[in-house]
């Protein structure tokens, strides 16, 4: 019965600090430590166990990678330097920048957590941002309004408008995450006048995703002190080539795609395959990650900040919506 660093930290009764599961929290949820896994490194070379393997590669395999869902992608994202960061793209966004050896305990909304510990090495730490909605703000395009057909069609849409023509949407269905932790907050779309159309409507649903994002970052920048100059991406969402370019225009910095989109999936090889030595390091692990597609930011510092503040006015319009016990 055995864990890993990373999965262990999500159930929040491990000790960040001493990886080891934390007396006074399993007091005060009364569980036995004897019920719990053991806790072993994310890249294990005595490894966690076994399985059999049928066919050609069959036999006796041994497991020696085992990494949380983002975790693993931030190393399949070769995110081993402190300052480097993914975001990943689905029915909601998941950030996470590298903070090195460093536990930072975040003061602006974020989470902290373990990134990932290869065998015998020190363990590297993490920051973590949670956004709801965001590809499924989409979703909500084609299935709730019907003004799309698909998801692929919200990008033709918005391509028709050259900007979003005053309309911001916070797509606070359920509350805000981070880095705002709104229980209380409801979607909102404003700025609307008589000239807007569908498309500016699709074209903020696509800057609300980004937007989001940069609430994030900002926070990450002021719990850490470290300024982004790249954001790696993988997710659906990042085939939309416009909502890459609006990321790369809100935040200033450039975006870049890999080659292989299933991160979450190639970091856990990664981990398992530094264990037995099919790569020797991380150096080698970036010398294999390669690049599908870079955006580099249009807008200029006045369109950007312009944008954020309009941005910032509508997330206030959105709490205080439900009354919270």
């Amino acid at each position: 019965h055995v864990t890993d660093v990373t999965n262990a930290s999500r159930t929040m009764l491990m000790n960040l600090e001493t990886l080891d599961w934390d007396d006074e929290l399993l007091g005060f949820f009364d569980i036995p430590r004897q019920m719990l896994p053991e806790i072993r490194p994310s890249s294990f070379t005595a490894g966690y166990g076994s399985t059999r393997v049928n066919g050609p590669l069959g036999g006796e395999v041994l497991i020696t990678g085992d990494l949380g869902d983002q975790q693993a992608a931030t190393v399949g994202q070769v995110c081993f330097s402190p300052g480097e960061a993914k975001n990943t793209y689905g029915t909601g966004n998941f950030m996470l920048l590298n903070t090195g050896t460093e536990l930072i305990r975040s003061k602006a909304g974020l989470l902290s957590t373990v990134c990932y510990k290869f065998n015998d090495e020190d363990v590297v730490y993490a920051l973590e941002g949670s956004i709801a909605v965001t590809g499924s703000a989409v979703q909500w395009l084609r299935d709730q309004l019907g003004i799309i057909s698909g998801a692929a069609q919200s990008e033709a849409l918005a391509r028709q408008v050259d900007d979003n023509g005053g309309v911001y949407f916070v797509p606070a269905f359920s509350g805000l995450f981070a880095p705002y932790w709104r229980s209380d907050a409801r979607g909102a779309i404003v700025g609307l006048s008589r000239y807007n159309t569908n498309a500016h409507l699709a074209r903020a649903t696509l800057e609300a995703i980004c937007y989001q994002s940069r609430d994030v970052i900002e926070a990450m920048e002021k719990d850490s002190g470290v300024h982004l100059e790249v954001l790696k991406v993988d997710g659906g969402v990042t085939m939309n080539e416009l909502c890459m370019q609006i990321q790369s225009d809100v935040l200033g910095v450039d975006v870049s795609r890999p080659v292989v989109a299933e991160t979450t999936a190639l970091g856990a090889a990664y981990a398992a395959g530094l264990a037995v030595g099919f790569w020797k390091n991380t150096d080698e692990l970036r010398q294999n990650w390669n690049e599908a597609r870079h955006w580099s930011p249009e807008w200029n510092d006045e369109q950007r900040t312009e944008g954020y503040a309009k941005w910032k006015k509508a997330v206030e319009r959105t709490l205080n919506w439900v009354d919270v016990d």
